[in-house]
This record gives structure tokens, C-alpha cells and sequence, in this order.
């Protein structure tokens, strides 16, 4: 009996013990989080907040724009704001949303050849959509983005399910034929001009150039350059199908696959070393608007379709 009494003691000053150990250590490593956390915060700049992010994706032009007074703040190259595209300041639920940003990364891009991240990403629209130059990762610019992008899945989670569901048409089923440029520049005409104007300039915001524009430009100078996504055409007709025109999206399936070709068919800026993206070139999307291809089809075909032989082609091949 002595003897189990000593035993049992002995086991409960080891659990004891233990115990207190795990307690020291999980308030060191209490501390070393606090202390962790403030170094960390002490390399955020004061200006790199949230808001400043939201400011920066919805006023682009004017402070990272060709015409920011400060020559060495002149990282885009076109007058396009980021909003242009992400519709809200990317809190529209929907096509091109910023909601799920933090869902979708990090992942695998098949462009890159690598693992991307938020930052990434968005030196990705710098460079292609905006037509400049990368952010440094450590810059208050690019903190002050990936801060506001990463709230918003916060914002998302926070969303009823009704206010999470996009209220856009049914998404597009591609016509099973080679896009009409000649009908999509009817549709332009009748559907988009009147925003984008005759000649697709876009309608300025004023008479300042930094201040953008209102409605952007779809080709030109000031417009995305042809290594950004929306250059390529189903990328383009999903959005048009889905959000345009602005307030009233309504154009059919032939009628946004039509004018996304024609649109993307005009002259805009050139993106250099387009030849570097995707290292491995089976992984290409169909509609891509460059080579090299890891296959026979025209670069026509890969621009303007059809593309469900290239589909198929490829399909094939990945089932063998």
C-alpha cells in the first residue's frame, strides 16, 4: 500500500511537473508572439493602412499614375484605376470580386510556373492590366493593398448569404465558332460607345489627366496591355457577358463572345518577354493571344476560336 501511495505521488509531481512546464512554456512563446508581433508592426509604415489600399485600387491614376508629381510614385503606365475592372473597389460579389482574394491565394500559377501570392498578384496587374511597373513587396503602396485585399475576405465572411450571391446573367457558354469582328463592332457601336465612345478612349474623368476616367479606355495607350488577362477574349466576354453594360447587363452569348473579340482586336500597348510566360506551354489557356503553343493551331484560332478543337486537342492529350 506504502508502496502505490509513493507511486501514485511520484506520478502526480510528474504530471504536476509537466504541467508547469507546458504553462512556462506556452507564456514564453506568449511573449514571443508579443514581441514578434510588434516588430512586425514596426516595419508597417503609419500610411500603409486599409484604407489607404482601398484609396490606391480606387484612384490609381492619381497616385501611382504616368502624371503623380513625384516621378519615382509613376508605377503604372496607363490612367486606368484598378476599379476599372474590380467593380466596387472589389466589393462586388461576382465576376472579378476581390471578396475571395484570400480563398484563391496562395496557389499554383501555371503563368508564373510557381507558387504566387497576394503581392504577386498584384504586381501581376501592375505590369499587364495597368501597363507598369512592379511594387517592391516591402513598399507602404503594396502593404497597404494586400492589407485592404486581405480584409475583404473578413468583409466577405461577414455577408449575409444573400448579400455574398452575385447578381449577375447566367455565365457564358462559348458559341462553338470563330468569333465575327464585324458583329462585335455592331454591338460596340450600339452598346458600348456610348460609355467607352466612338473611338474606345474611355470618357476622362476631367480635364486633368490624372484624375482617369469615368468610363476607361478598351484600347490604346492608356488602356491594358496584351499580356493581361482581360486580352484575351473568353476571359473578356465573361466579364462584358457578366457586368456590361455597366447597371444593365443584358448582351447575349454571341453578342459578348462578338465584342470581346473586337475589342481585343485593336491596337494596345505590346508587354515584352510574353514568350517567358508559362513554362510549361500544354498549360496555356485556349484563348491565350501569344505563343509559343504546345500545339498546331493557329495563333488566329488561339485568339478569335473556335476554340473546342483546341479544347479537345488538349484534353486528349492529358487523358493519355
Amino acid at each position: 500500500m506504502e508502496k502505490d501511495r509513493s507511486g501514485t505521488a511520484v506520478a502526480v509531481v510528474t504530471t504536476c511537473a509537466f504541467g508547469a512546464m507546458l504553462i512556462v512554456t506556452a507564456i514564453i512563446l506568449a511573449r514571443a508572439r508579443v514581441v514578434l508581433d510588434g516588430l512586425s508592426r514596426a516595419k508597417v509604415p503609419p500610411i500603409a493602412t486599409e484604407e489607404y489600399g482601398r484609396r490606391l485600387i480606387m484612384q490609381t491614376s492619381e497616385l501611382l499614375g504616368p502624371d503623380v508629381a513625384d516621378p519615382n510614385m509613376r508605377y503604372s503606365g496607363s490612367r486606368l484605376n484598378c476599379s476599372s475592372c474590380h467593380l466596387g473597389v472589389g466589393t462586388e460579389p461576382g465576376t472579378l470580386t476581390l471578396l475571395l482574394t484570400t480563398e484563391h491565394y496562395p496557389r499554383f500559377s501555371a503563368r508564373a510556373g510557381a507558387k504566387t501570392d497576394i503581392e504577386d498578384r498584384v504586381n501581376e496587374c501592375m505590369t499587364r492590366s495597368m501597363n507598369g511597373r512592379a511594387l517592391p513587396r516591402n513598399s507602404p503602396e503594396m502593404m497597404a493593398m494586400a492589407a485592404y485585399i486581405r480584409s475583404l475576405g473578413n468583409l466577405n465572411q461577414a455577408l449575409g448569404e444573400s448579400l455574398r450571391k452575385p447578381h449577375e446573367p447566367a455565365a457564358l457558354k462559348t458559341p462553338n465558332r470563330a468569333a465575327n469582328l464585324d458583329a462585335g463592332k455592331k454591338v460596340f457601336e450600339g452598346q458600348c460607345a456610348e460609355c467607352h465612345r466612338d473611338t474606345g478612349q474611355g470618357l476622362r474623368a476631367s480635364t486633368d489627366p490624372k484624375r482617369g476616367y469615368v468610363f476607361p479606355p478598351l484600347w490604346g495607350p492608356d488602356s491594358f496591355n496584351d499580356g493581361a488577362g482581360m486580352h484575351r477574349v473568353l476571359t473578356a466576354a465573361r466579364f462584358i457577358k457578366a457586368r456590361m453594360p455597366i447597371g444593365k447587363p443584358d448582351l447575349t452569348d454571341d453578342e459578348a463572345f462578338d465584342v470581346a473579340a473586337f475589342i481585343n482586336s485593336r491596337p494596345r500597348p505590346e508587354m515584352t518577354n510574353l514568350e517567358q510566360d508559362y513554362p510549361d506551354k500544354s498549360t496555356k489557356p485556349v484563348d491565350n493571344g501569344y505563343g509559343p503553343f504546345a500545339d498546331s493551331f493557329s495563333l488566329e484560332q488561339h485568339k478569335y476560336g473556335p476554340f473546342a478543337p483546341i479544347e479537345a486537342f488538349y484534353k486528349q492529350k492529358k487523358g493519355k
